[in-house]
């Protein structure tokens, strides 16, 4: 004899079926959807083709540019956008996603299982490395591992100092891949992921890769436009800055870069039913460029 209610094992049963069905758990259903503020606004060079963010301290960035022939690793000012230092890659490798762990620069390049490792304090002075994923393009660390990302739905989590991939995550929004993660940013124990030809970021659980919110940035990309700016590419680049709780944001091309507070969205408000439309890209053919 049963000592449940019947009207409970109905609902139990129900639950079960819709995650059997809908492959998606309740806490996952629940992610978060944020608009942006921004605080602040700092000058970005236009011809920076943004692959890598990064804040290390006293209002310093790291950058990683593509293109064949112009890519770079660079140490940029804050406060006026300057090129304080940079080396520029040869023309044969096109920079992408840009991590610091230590004293070490982390940078991969497109279409290629290869990358490099820069001395911060010295960027002439770098090493190659070769990675296990199936392309370059995002790295983030939380001071012990990387993250990366390779313009699929994967997130890999490596060994900086192996190079090899410990583990695996297949990054997922109520049961729906998430493809294209781009430039990858650790904030907070989350890992803030663009997602490549849209105006937003997700923010992922690194434990089992559910995305547990998503950050809306369309306002800024109208906002550029409707002061006549124009020739700029998508929204790429996040850097955290940990000690003062700031977070950045900016995009290939872009004239600014932005200090961005989020901005909780109402469960009922009508953008969050068009999450799937905004920020999951529908698959590519052939070749991208990220």
């Amino acid at each position: 004899m049963s000592l449940l209610n019947p009207r409970f094992q109905v609902l139990s049963l129900v639950v079960l079926l819709s995650i059997i069905v809908f492959g998606f758990s309740e806490a996952e259903a629940s992610y978060q959807v944020y608009k942006v503020k921004v605080v602040n606004e700092f000058p970005h060079d236009p011809k920076a083709y943004t692959q890598g963010l990064l804040y290390a301290e006293n209002d310093t960035l790291f950058e990683s540019t593509g293109l064949y022939g112009r890519s770079t690793v660079r140490k940029v000012a804050l406060g006026n956008g300057k090129v304080e230092a940079a080396h520029k890659m040869q023309s044969s490798d096109f920079g992408e996603g840009l991590t610091l762990l230590g004293e070490r620069l982390f940078q991969l390049t497109w279409l290629q299982d290869t990358g490099f490792i820069y001395d911060r304090y010295n960027l002439s002075k770098f090493e190659k490395f070769t990675h296990h994923m199936q392309d370059g393009w995002g790295l983030a660390t939380d001071g012990g591992v990387l993250f990366g990302s390779d313009g699929t739905s994967t997130l890999y989590e490596i060994d900086p100092q192996t190079m090899k991939v410990i583990r695996k995550r297949v990054v997922k929004s109520q049961g729906h891949e998430v493809p294209y993660l781009n430039e990858l940013e650790y904030v907070k124990n989350e890992i803030w992921a663009n997602v490549y030809v849209t105006d937003c970021i997700a923010r992922i659980s690194p434990k089992d890769g559910t995305v547990i919110g998503w950050i809306l940035l369309q306002s800024l990309r109208e906002d550029l436009i409707s002061r006549g700016y124009k020739d700029f590419e998508v929204l790429n680049g996040i850097a955290w800055d940990r000690d003062g709780d700031r977070v950045f944001v900016t995009g290939k091309l872009w004239p600014k870069l932005f200090e961005i507070k989020l901005l909780p969205l109402p469960p009922n408000a009508p953008l969050i039913g068009e999450i799937n439309n905004l920020c999951i890209p529908k698959p590519f053919f052939g070749e991208l460029e990220s």
